[in-house]
């Protein structure tokens, strides 16, 4: 039994011995419709007992026990309702229950309050029993995970989440998105009463999980869902895994056997066959969640209790043999594996695994996490979580990239969905492209030679920034910029700010878009002062150290963004320079080798930069004095054909911005 079972069993019991003060009829009444209630708690049925509970509440409002128990029963489908009912039995009955304050901090934890959450944790520990050390270590992971969240949530990543629509979700649970090779078919896993003919429920109340299949009418606009039971329809629990073999097999999930993975073909009609066990060295007398079979066909990951000492969910891998079965399974290993639920995986193109874990560094329940394959080590590296707002306080599970790899799916429980689980997508914010003109409000002519910077922030509130020169053939400028934000855009010529101008960037979510933006300065009827603008050397500004100053560059190990100690030496160099030089400003640009995706490249050189930027803020220098760029792989300085060659490529490059502005900022010292 789990520790929410096991406090569930404690919470049911309580409620059966609960007393009613007076014995009025109406007394009476209340405390017959509570027992009813208990029965359907005890079985975890909590939809069932809910409306014996609110029928209490509809006679005595004010009734702690029952707002008590049915907070808790609204925890599985409604946290918003379950918050509103907890907080008022403590109201009313400060000390309706021993658990209270657990509660309390669970409802607040899942309601993004991670303050809260952890003060009635810390408030709780006095209560727990010594017989119950399982709660005490249960509560110190849960008040780890506040902090966890926390910190995730204040440095939220550049990422849309979309809930799939209406039609594919509904007040019930949908997860296990499944999509096939052209982007098109989707396969997924529901709850609603559906084609349920027979209206057949499990012992928790809810429909039993049937698969159903929805295809893209365009867009994000899909059919509505049709269910795939026939061959495949079984007494009960049927749940959706993968498409494989060029789409004509499906893995699947099913409720028999203690839970098991099984396999379905497509028929010449299009139907599904009927499921097949996906072999015996997988499927055992216990509990098989989830599976994955690898793109060549040679490997299946998998979940499973059967080699765990305390129950929990490990991940497995088994190699297929020449006869064509699965061999004896394997543990991917501690690396991964937690003494919590590991769950879920999923193989990416470029070799990552990605899989849901109740350990690690979780935000609470289930999160999503990757591990990056290291073909060096010849292991998978320490998983890292994804964040938020991939993932949230409460469960997170069924990560699945599209087919190109440019957004992913995924089933979590969110506020504002549409009632249990819902599937959502994942993209990834892109760069795009942005091209234009400058040009005097009173001509028609373009204005070469103007600097044009665009400052904005990234998602955690880190500045951004990036610049070009209006060319003098035609006086376009172009470059690429994260979308979904707004820029400010400062336009100068040789160090003279003519005017700054707010962009508003809409969201991309392809690498293939163009938005054409010009741009207007007003100078009445002299335009020679633009266009014929002193340069530095007609001024008499020559070119000192700081304008031909370079910096080394600073390198780092695979797939890492710590810094070494030879790259503190350089950048205790970079920040003593632009101590003594306080018009100098300073690009930070961060490049990969091209091991992993482009994607995750792009991020990697992100964290390398932010590092430097870091530790020169430490240092002092005014965050207003840098910029951050990732180019990822798409700037290497050497081939990447050997290690000595990414070595170099793994790198930092440092470039000098030199100012002329009349207003310079004093550095921070």
């Amino acid at each position: 039994m789990n520790n929410l079972a096991k406090l569930f069993s404690r919470l049911s019991l309580a409620l059966a011995v609960t007393c009613v003060s007076a014995y009025t009829v109406d007394a009476q009444s209340n405390r017959k419709l509570v027992r009813t209630g208990n029965k359907f708690f005890d079985r975890e049925n909590y939809r069932a007992a809910l409306p014996y509970y609110e029928q209490v509440l509809a006679n005595d409002p004010n009734n702690a026990e029952a707002l008590y128990f049915a907070g808790i029963s609204y925890m599985t489908f409604d946290k918003e309702k379950a918050a509103e009912y907890i907080n008022k039995a403590q109201s009313v009955k400060p000390n309706v229950d021993r658990d209270i304050e657990y509660w309390l901090g669970r409802i607040n934890h899942i309601n993004y309050r991670f303050d809260d959450a952890i003060k009635h944790y810390q408030a709780y520990i006095p209560n727990i029993r010594k017989r119950d050390d399982w709660r005490r270590e249960e509560v110190s992971m849960l008040i780890q995970q506040s902090r966890n969240a926390q910190k995730e949530v204040a440095n939220p990543k550049d990422i849309f989440v979309k809930n799939l629509g209406g039609v594919v979700n509904s007040e019930f649970s949908e997860h296990s998105p499944v999509i096939s090779s052209d982007d098109n078919y989707l396969l997924f896993t529901s709850r609603s009463a559906g084609n349920n003919q027979s209206g057949s429920k499990a012992s928790d109340g809810e429909y039993f999980e049937d698969i159903y299949e929805t295809r893209r009418i365009q867009g994000d606009e899909w059919e509505q869902p049709r269910s795939i039971a026939g061959n495949l329809k079984s007494s009960g629990h049927d749940a959706s895994i993968q498409l494989f073999d060029n789409d004509t097999k499906m893995l699947l999930y099913r409720s028999v056997n203690n839970g098991d993975i099984m396999y379905s073909e497509r028929q010449a009609d299009g139907s599904w066959g009927d499921a097949k066990s996906i072999g015996s060295n997988i499927n055992t007398a216990d509990f098989e969640s989830d599976a994955f079979i690898t793109p060549d066909n040679q490997r299946l990951y998998f979940s499973t209790s059967h080699y765990s000492e305390d129950g929990d969910l490990d991940i497995y891998v088994s190699q297929r043999q020449r006869n064509g079965e699965w061999g004896k399974p394997r543990s991917v290993g501690a690396a991964i594996n937690t003494k919590f639920d590991d769950d879920s995986p999923y193989m990416a193109a470029d070799g990552s695994l990605y899989f849901a874990s109740r350990g690690h560094n979780s935000m609470g329940g289930y999160d999503i996490f990757v591990a990056r394959y290291d073909s060096v080590a010849k292991r998978f590296a320490r998983p890292e979580n994804l964040g938020y707002p991939v993932n949230t306080p409460d469960d997170d599970t069924y990560y699945r990239l599209s087919p190109d790899g440019s957004y992913a799916y995924l089933s979590s429980y969110r506020i504002g969905g549409y009632g249990e689980k819902d599937i959502y997508t994942i993209n990834y914010i892109r760069a795009a492209r942005v091209t234009g003109r400058v040009y005097a409000s009173n001509d028609s002519l373009a204005i070469p030679g103007l600097e044009l910077v665009f400052n904005g922030q990234q998602a955690d509130k880190r500045p951004i920034s990036y610049r070009d020169v209006t060319k003098q053939e035609d006086g376009l400028y172009d470059l690429r910029v994260l979308s979904g934000r707004t820029y400010q855009v400062e336009i100068t010529k040789d160090g003279e700010v003519l005017t700054t101008e707010s962009f508003e960037m809409p969201m991309v979510l392809n690498d293939t878009t163009t938005i054409e933006q010009n741009f207007y300065i007003d100078f009445g009827d002299d335009t020679t002062r633009v266009t014929s603008a002193p340069t530095l050397a007609d001024r008499g500004t020559s070119t000192d150290k700081a304008a031909s100053m370079e910096f080394k560059n600073i390198y780092y190990d695979t797939d890492k963004y710590e810094l070494r100690a030879e790259s503190i030496r350089e950048l205790d160099a970079v920040a003593a320079f632009m101590k003594a030089n306080p018009n100098v400003n300073v690009s930070i640009e961060g490049h990969t080798d091209s091991r992993a995706s482009e994607q995750y490249n792009m991020t990697l050189g992100e964290n390398r930069a932010n590092a430097a930027f870091d530790y020169l803020v430490q240092q002092g220098i005014s965050p207003r004095r840098l910029v951050t760029v990732s180019y990822g792989e798409r700037r290497p300085t050497a081939p990447n054909n050997s290690s000595a060659n990414m070595q170099l490529n793994r790198r930092t490059e440092f470039r000098i911005i030199q100012r002329q502005d009349t207003q310079q900022e004093v550095p921070v010292n």
